[in-house]
């Protein structure tokens, strides 16, 4: 079919699960410590229809013409920035993207006022990405529109969990009794945080792996509700053995200057997701990784290009569901804005 052909046909609607009963209620995406099974199976369920728009030959369709969306970004970003950005636009939203440097935070507003002037200029919904762990909650408690976190200092990184637990869905069917290995930088990984959170939500099994200076103090202990309840293991060839799951984290160098290990090379030997490591593994286990990868260093060339790899499969599925996530909390923020007008007639 031709460019000009395309250009004509009407982007068709979609019949998205309900939310009617109840099962969502957030104006806010900002992390996932306190989601209910049902709110993480409907964000599920939602992508599902999400993934069946992505497949159509014109995958358009107008669920959130009007909507006008701003992505602002205090860190670099690839994966994350430009999935929010397609799936926004492929339902029919206004998109702005805004760099921290580009911005007038290089000459000294504070983000208050930042956020103050994106609303006063019209936006529905703000993506940020933060330095700062809790900078996203201040935006959200500073203005009238609905805040995604896009990850937040070594806080959290709700959709990058949401997008690894739907990928983890597709290959395994129910994740409840699965067991999920992650190894890596966990002190300095809100992707580990947000996927214990909804992994053990969900019935899943997790065990984070990592040197003993890269482990959060207390996680495990699962204090007052403050920590997902996870098993810590030091030593990765045991952590692997029977998994479902084998997810490798960056190390954060960025992020590292109190020398948490020896050095890059000590820590291959002993951390590195491998195929010998793999082999200990459930035979056709997954491995992941959220990307960006240091390839040689926290996994091998070989098994991130692999056949368990779902590496790819994790960057496609971000799209679907962020749309999914743009969706509902756009329709809720829709619903309760027509019900304070029709209060106020």
């Amino acid at each position: 079919m031709t460019t000009e052909t395309r250009a004509d046909v009407v982007p068709a609607p979609f019949a998205a699960p309900s939310t009617d009963d109840g099962g969502w209620q957030r104006r806010h995406l900002l992390d996932l410590d306190d989601f209910t099974v049902e709110e993480l199976d409907l964000v599920m369920r939602t992508t599902d229809t999400m993934k069946e728009v992505l497949s159509r030959e014109v995958p358009r369709v107008p669920a959130l013409r009007g909507t006008t969306i701003f992505t602002l970004f205090y860190e670099n970003s690839t994966r994350t920035r430009s999935s929010f950005e397609l799936a926004g636009k492929i339902l029919g939203a206004d998109v702005i993207n805004i760099s921290a440097s580009g911005s007038s935070v290089s000459k000294g507003e504070s983000l208050v006022d930042t956020v103050k002037t994106l609303q006063a200029v019209g936006a529905d919904v703000l993506i940020m990405r933060h330095n700062r762990s809790g900078g996203p909650y201040l935006a959200a408690r500073t203005g009238q529109c609905s805040v995604v976190n896009a990850g937040d200092g070594t806080h959290a990184h709700p959709t990058q969990a949401l997008l690894d637990l739907y990928t983890m869905r597709g290959a395994l069917g129910d994740v409840r009794g699965r067991k999920v290995v992650i190894v890596g930088d966990l002190l300095h990984s809100r992707v580990a945080r947000s996927n214990a959170w909804a992994l053990t939500t969900m019935g899943a099994e997790v065990v984070v792996c990592a040197p003993p200076t890269l482990v959060p103090a207390r996680l495990g202990e699962a204090l007052e509700g403050h920590l997902p309840r996870v098993r810590v293991e030091t030593d990765l060839d045991k952590a692997v053995v029977d998994a479902d799951v084998v997810m490798a984290l960056r190390i954060q160098n960025e992020r590292m200057q109190g020398g948490y290990v020896p050095g890059v090379r000590e820590y291959s030997r002993l951390y590195q997701v491998n195929g010998e490591r793999v082999a200990r593994a459930k035979p056709g286990a997954l491995v992941m990784h959220p990307g960006p990868m240091n390839e040689g260093v926290e996994i091998s060339h070989e098994v991130a290009h692999g056949l368990q790899s779902r590496v790819e499969e994790q960057v496609t599925n971000g799209v679907a569901v962020r749309m999914a996530v743009l969706w509902l909390l756009t329709r809720n923020s829709t619903k309760a804005a027509k019900a304070a007008a029709k209060g106020a007639l």
